[in-house]
């Protein structure tokens, strides 16, 4: 019985990549040091799975940033901006697409599907010209058959590919993207000729589009395409693989109709529905890759459930075309539970990283063939009759809680209108207020404050006045700017998420647990192991002791439930809404102890609420209604003074516009810089919005550093659609992962930029009615 990975974690299980990455863009280290690193990751890899006896080993899966990126550099779909002049595209192109650079923004990036991984978003028009310039695909395949390892390459789909790209800046917004199948299709079968003169016998496309609500256009551009590679594909094996949810029933249809292709892959964790489609009609003399292990959670599979599943399947599609899969790609959980030393063993053994998911599959592979380890698999029945029946996992105080909140919507009682005048009566604060997000930069000597404190290398007192001199620092830093609603620049939080799990009940944490979320940015997920609740506050010793070194407003800094659920890994004994409203009365507890503290404004991020948005769209109403009654929970009673933020960033929020006002926060941050100003869009199609909003002004996920007419054009493009009295300035998101050098004087120019739109505004208002609209305003200063 044959076994396959759909794609593995690349960062190493001491994010070596990460590291060398930031050193080579820094300049400290070459490209022959970095293309090094990222060798010695994949031989180790390769090595890794077949010591472990999986067959099917992907390559290609490797990235120095993401997958679609590399099939915009693959296809030669450069945008014009970044000066390419043709052939093989090295690390200068590729990185400015990625990270931009002094000159030129990066592309826009957003979740990749329902994850916290990100992907750059390619552009494309009637006039992109594609040409073959990455042979990263065959280079790969080639160093992996070096080494004695015969991998199966992976290729981002053709239909995919286009499905996730947008219109170039200038390009019509109704553009039909998959107009240009027949122009890339070319470029892939050159790739596929390679492969096949170089030994390839399997070749996978990831198709994952496959999952979404398609129309009858879109899936018959799936046989276009693969009907049009199939003289290419001939002699080759060609895998399918699907993942994320259940495949409708119509696209199931299409993907097993497609001549050329010899298996399908799919995810039968998220999709119980595609498992009986399978069981109605299997096309016959085809390979199932069965994705039965979980690659988006830590928890051990449940080896004798997946066992049985598997032996129904082997009835039905026959015992030599069942291929034991993961459900998507490993890279989404955490590289090896080897390098975990402290986690306790009782949650330890409830766990399975990357390396233990190889080894599940494998030995599920083996099970089926009549190989079965008993010893090894009565371990996992043991280990699973731990966990339901621990008593650390339930707290029944916390259960009842959470049911007692049936009945309410949890709504503040005064509408947001009136909480805004009652709010600008106390804070006083001038025309498009400026803030920031939150966090300021990570410097090499916080962290080693951090680091230090947690292996008790100096004092709890020590630690203290370190972490107060550092918001002193930021503080002072944001009056001299002129920023009107300060933040205490987060340092004594690693990470957002982290940090207030570390502070709740129910939460596990790892030591390198780490999981990519873009580029060299990693995060390090808490395990959500059972009932959650906050024995203690979390924030108001710091937010306070911030506050008293200011007149002006401080922010109490704060991570909503719904993103603590969506950027935690949770436990799938329950379903995630009960858990949500769990955090939601934690964060709860923790606002009200704020407000009684003095704090006047708090910010409760729901960065990743978009990101938990099933990609069916029969399923979004049920999500976004108990996500957003979990935001509303938060701060259902607190004063009409006490202004609400949050912020939300990366991700399209177009289509969720309602629900974000349904919300009914006092103020919202939101990304808009790096996607082109998609947002504004809503507002100019006629949604209105009563609520303070702060569209992002610059993109903080760049070294760039925009200058005061950039952003003075943006905040006058965003008061053609928003009235005055309700825009903010501020970035698109936290400052963590930038320089000083960098966010000074991004942050002085927006101030800067601020100002002078005041300064307009003030002298068109002379020139208006006592009561002008925006568009008023708008049209004078453009």
């Amino acid at each position: 019985m044959a076994s396959h990975i759909v794609g593995y974690p690349r960062m190493g299980p001491k994010r070596e990549l990460k590291f060398a990455l930031e050193s080579f863009w820094d300049g400290k280290s070459s490209a022959e040091d970095l293309e090094k690193v990222a060798t010695d990751l994949r031989a180790s890899i390769w090595k890794q799975m077949a010591d472990a006896g999986i067959k099917y080993i992907p390559s290609n899966t490797f990235s120095y940033y993401d997958q679609v990126l590399d099939t915009t550099a693959m296809l030669g779909a450069v945008p014009e901006r970044y000066s390419w002049t043709g052939g093989e595209i090295g690390f200068d192109t590729y990185f400015s697409m990625a990270r931009g650079n002094a000159t030129v923004p990066a592309m826009e990036m957003t979740k990749w599907f329902d994850t916290n991984y990100h992907f750059i978003v390619p552009e494309l028009g009637p006039n992109t010209k594609f040409t073959y310039a990455s042979h990263k695909a065959v280079n790969e395949y080639k160093e992996a058959k070096a080494l004695g390892v015969d991998t199966v390459p992976v290729l981002v789909g053709p239909v995919s590919y286009l499905l996730l790209s947008k219109p170039a800046k200038g390009v019509e917004k109704g553009f039909p993207l998959l107009s240009l199948l027949s122009s890339i299709l070319p470029v892939y079968k050159e790739v596929i000729a390679e492969l096949k003169a170089a030994g390839a016998s399997w070749i996978q496309f990831d198709e994952p589009t496959l999952v979404l609500d398609l129309d009858a256009q879109k899936l018959a551009a799936f046989s276009a395409a693969y009907t049009e590679l199939e003289s290419a594909l001939s002699g080759l094996n060609v895998l399918v693989e699907t993942y994320f949810a259940d495949v409708p029933a119509e696209s199931f249809k299409t993907l097993t109709s497609l001549s050329s292709v010899t298996a399908y892959g799919f995810d039968l964790v998220r999709g119980t529905q595609t498992l009986e489609l399978v069981k109605s009609g299997f096309p016959a003399g085809k390979y199932l890759f069965a994705g039965v292990v979980d690659g988006r959670n830590i928890w051990a599979d449940d080896l004798a459930s997946s066992l049985s599943t598997l032996q129904s399947l082997e009835a039905i599609v026959g015992k030599d075309k069942l291929v034991v899969s993961t459900s998507c790609s490993l890279m989404h959980t955490a590289v090896d539970l080897v390098n975990e030393t402290k986690l306790d063993s009782e949650i330890k053994s409830w766990l399975a990283f990357a390396a233990q998911k190889v080894v599940e599959v494998d030995a599920l592979a083996k099970a089926l063939a009549g190989q079965k380890d008993e010893a090894y698999f009565a371990a996992n029945a043991a280990a699973q009759a731990s966990r339901k029946s621990s008593p650390r996992v339930t707290n029944e105080e916390v259960q009842k809680a959470a049911n007692a909140l049936r009945g309410s919507d949890h709504r503040r009682a005064t509408n947001v209108s009136a909480r805004l005048d009652a709010q600008q009566k106390k804070l006083n604060l001038p025309v498009l207020p400026t803030t920031t997000i939150g966090s300021f930069p990570q410097t090499v000597e916080l962290r080693r404050v951090r680091r230090e404190y947690k292996a008790k290398k100096i004092s709890e007192e020590e630690y203290i006045t370190a972490i107060k001199e550092e918001i002193s620092k930021v503080v002072k830093l944001q009056e001299e700017l002129d920023i009107d609603v300060l933040v205490h620049g987060e340092p004594e939080r690693n990470d957002m998420v982290e940090y207030f799990g570390e502070q709740l009940s129910g939460f596990a944490f790892t030591a390198n647990g780490w999981v990519q979320s873009y580029g060299s940015r990693c995060v390090k997920p808490p395990i959500i192991y059972g009932d959650v609740s906050r024995p203690n506050p979390m924030t108001v010793f710091w937010s306070t002791t911030a506050q008293s070194m200011t007149s002006r407003p401080m922010k109490g800094m704060l991570t909503g439930p719904v993103t603590i659920l969506n950027w935690s890994f949770v436990r799938n004994d329950q379903p995630r809404f009960e858990t949500c409203y769990q955090i939601a009365l934690a964060i709860k507890k923790e606002v009200e102890d704020l407000e009684a503290a003095g704090i006047q404004v708090i910010q409760i991020d729901e960065a990743a609420l978009r990101e938990g948005l099933p990609l069916r769209k029969a399923e979004h109403a049920f999500y976004l209604d108990w996500a957003v009654h979990s935001f509303r929970i938060t701060n259902c009673e607190i004063k009409d003074t006490t202004q609400i933020h949050t912020h939300m960033c990366y991700s399209n929020f177009n289509d969720i516009i309602h629900s974000i006002i349904n919300m009914d926060a006092d103020v919202i941050t939101i990304e808009n810089s790096r996607s082109d100003e998609k947002l504004l869009s809503v507002f100019r199609e006629g949604v209105k919005y009563g609520a303070g909003i702060g569209p992002g002004v610059y993109d903080i996920h760049s070294p760039r550093i925009p200058n005061t007419e950039e952003i003075a054009d943006r905040i006058n493009k965003m008061l053609a659609v928003l009235d005055t009295n309700i825009l903010w300035v501020n970035p698109d998101c936290g400052l963590k992962t930038r320089k000083y050098t960098e966010v000074k004087p991004a942050l002085t120019n927006m101030v800067s930029a601020a100002k002078l739109i005041r300064t307009q505004l003030a002298s068109a208002k002379s020139f208006l009615p006592l009561t002008p609209s925006h568009h008023q305003f708008s049209l004078l200063l453009l």
